[in-house]
């Protein structure tokens, strides 16, 4: 076996240890996210609608909480501080209570039918980032404007309550959030190259979160999608 030979079995294995740890963190984020919003449906889903009762604005208010948690956390991520994955953990945790008000509002046949479709779509999208040769940065930069748009969009409907609105900002998501999840398994081979393999802890906790953000975001644009056909609550 010549030198070049070994060099990119050397690459190879190190990018997929850290592929691998990436999608570790962003699985147990996941996982933390889903038992804390059961907690939530199962033990407090009458101080939940007490709570939803108490007013739009308090629950758009709510929602901005981790919008203000991820700059810290993106922070620690970038220094390699120790402090990261605690941040991330607390981060899914704080989502899985945010969402928990969403998924009260769906059945349990829906919550279930949304997440496989998400998990089949985001290992197909993810193998996909993995293995094409089609530059995806282009596209993927367009998705993050588009998003920008979607998300103030969702933000004047979240006041109008426009049910084609949502309808339509639901499928425009899945697209965005299905490129997205492509592009940032693109990225993390672009980072691992990019020093030279020397990849820190830092690292793995942000793109973990990006593609924890990717995941959840998609999951619940198919939820309400869904949920449209699937009706509300048993």
């Amino acid at each position: 076996m010549d030198n070049n030979s070994i060099i990119l079995d050397d690459r190879k294995a190190g990018l997929n240890a850290f592929y691998n740890r990436i999608y570790a963190i962003m699985g147990m984020g996941v996982l933390v996210s889903a038992v804390v919003a059961w907690i939530m449906i199962q033990f407090f889903a009458q101080n939940m609608i007490s709570i939803l009762q108490g007013g739009s604005f308090m629950f758009l208010l709510i929602w901005l909480i981790p919008m203000v948690l991820i700059f810290p956390m993106q922070k620690a991520a970038a220094t390699n501080s120790p402090t990261a994955l605690p941040l991330f953990i607390g981060f899914a945790a704080l989502f899985g209570f945010l969402i928990s008000f969403t998924l009260l509002m769906y059945t349990k046949g829906a919550i279930s039918v949304a997440f496989l479709t998400a998990s089949g779509m985001f290992f197909g999208l993810s193998a996909y980032g993995r293995v094409t040769k089609r530059e995806l940065s282009g596209i993927g930069k367009a998705m993050m404007g588009a998003l920008i748009g979607v998300i103030i969009a969702s933000v004047v409907n979240f006041f109008i309550g426009s049910s084609a609105l949502m309808f339509g900002l639901s499928f425009l998501s899945v697209i965005i959030f299905s490129i997205l999840i492509a592009w940032d398994n693109q990225k993390i081979a672009r980072v691992y190259d990019s020093v030279n393999g020397q990849v820190q802890e830092g690292w793995a906790v942000s793109m973990a979160l990006a593609l924890y953000l990717d995941f959840i975001n998609l999951f619940l644009a198919i939820l309400r999608i869904f949920g449209f056909a699937a009706g509300g609550r048993d």
